[in-house]
């Protein structure tokens, strides 16, 4: 049996973001959970995804008996690694030129709660035992943060690339993207939301999705 099976984009993508690879070798083992100005981007994805991965192990029988303890950790854990107003002025695009910083957060968040939500709750059956390696980590232009390129390698030998793109905010890596074989997480949203964001203000959108009125899809051929 595969060790990770084939699921959307956005469940790919949330499993990333909070997941991005599993202890190994004496990278990860050696990679210190120290703050962007004492380790690398490679190492700080790597040493936070290690800590989630083992506390996803250790406390699996209570997370899957108690929802509401998963939806806590998992969304403590995505708001810590993910810079969720980066990532929603990103995908908002031009729809955000000019916006309030208080309507992209309010965006952000009514995204995340919603993905969190309709997601989230996978990751209590997510098999952690992958073998990942970094292949490289690039400065991306003007100094807007780092690329870097990963793969996961699955119990079969099938290999998965996935790229994180982080960024400094504050002496932390924060990842404001994340690319499961070359798909980005921003552009997927981007072109999902723009219908609406052209119809509808921001925080009308915003209200839509915490309402459920409307929904997330991380899959680019659907789910």
């Amino acid at each position: 049996m595969k060790t990770l099976m084939k699921p959307s984009l956005l469940s790919v993508v949330l499993s990333a973001a909070l997941l991005a690879s599993a202890p190994v070798a004496v990278f990860a083992q050696t990679a210190a959970p120290a703050t962007a100005t004492k380790a690398s981007a490679s190492q700080v994805v790597l040493a936070s995804s290690t800590r989630i991965l083992t506390t996803l192990d250790q406390r699996r029988a209570e997370f899957k008996s108690n929802p509401a303890a998963l939806r806590q950790f998992v969304t403590s854990e995505f708001n810590t690694l993910f810079d969720g107003d980066y990532a929603a002025r990103l995908v908002l695009g031009v729809h955000g030129r000019g916006a309030s910083d208080a309507d992209v957060k309010l965006f952000g968040q009514a995204l995340t709660e919603r993905l969190l939500s309709a997601y989230g709750a996978r990751l209590a059956d997510f098999n952690a035992r992958l073998k990942v390696r970094v292949k490289s980590e690039t400065p991306l232009p003007g100094g807007r943060g780092v690329k870097v390129d990963t793969e996961f390698l699955q119990a079969d030998q099938t290999v998965t690339p996935i790229t994180f793109y982080v960024r400094n905010v504050g002496g932390q890596w924060k990842v404001f993207d994340v690319l499961p074989e070359g798909v980005s997480f921003v552009q997927t949203f981007k072109t999902q939301f723009d219908t609406p964001l052209r119809q509808k203000s921001i925080a009308q959108v915003a209200a839509d999705l915490k309402a459920g009125r409307l929904q997330v899809n991380g899959s680019a051929g659907g789910n």
